[in-house]
């Protein structure tokens, strides 16, 4: 069976990309790859891409002089988790706390790694989690 190496891409669909740009440019300090009118990708760590979709914006298909992306949408809060190193754990909470982001959730797993939970504006949970969580992080 031939094999999966990574997820390269992860959506989330928001209701103002505007809106969302702020939070994910401003807070969390990503870098915009590409800005169209539907969607807004971000350079996550040199090597994931996170797509912020406007909801609502993708339900066309996309054809470009490369082929077609077929329709897709979607509703509803979602779930993403961000890498980060364990030394800078306590650095992004304090940044949270200056954005008046409240923090939702903290958890130390079993094997040590921990997880701070908080919410985008468009209520979607984010998770920054630290190594030492996962058999493979």
């Amino acid at each position: 069976m031939p094999r999966l190496n990574r997820v390269i891409e992860t959506s989330i669909y928001v209701d103002d990309l505007d809106r969302a740009a702020r939070f994910y440019e401003t807070v969390l300090g990503l870098e915009a790859l590409l800005k169209l009118d539907r969607l807004y990708a971000y350079d996550v760590g040199g090597s994931n891409v996170l797509l912020v979709f406007r909801r609502g914006g993708s339900r066309e298909a996309m054809v470009s002089p490369g082929g077609t992306i077929p329709p897709h949408d979607g509703s509803g809060p979602i779930h993403v988790c961000f890498a980060v190193n364990t030394e800078d754990l306590p650095e992004w909470e304090a940044r949270l706390a200056e954005h008046d982001i409240p923090i939702e959730g903290r958890v130390t797993w079993p094997p040590g790694g921990k997880s701070v939970y908080f919410r985008d504006p468009d209520g979607h949970m984010l998770e920054l989690m630290t190594p030492g969580t996962w058999r493979i992080y």
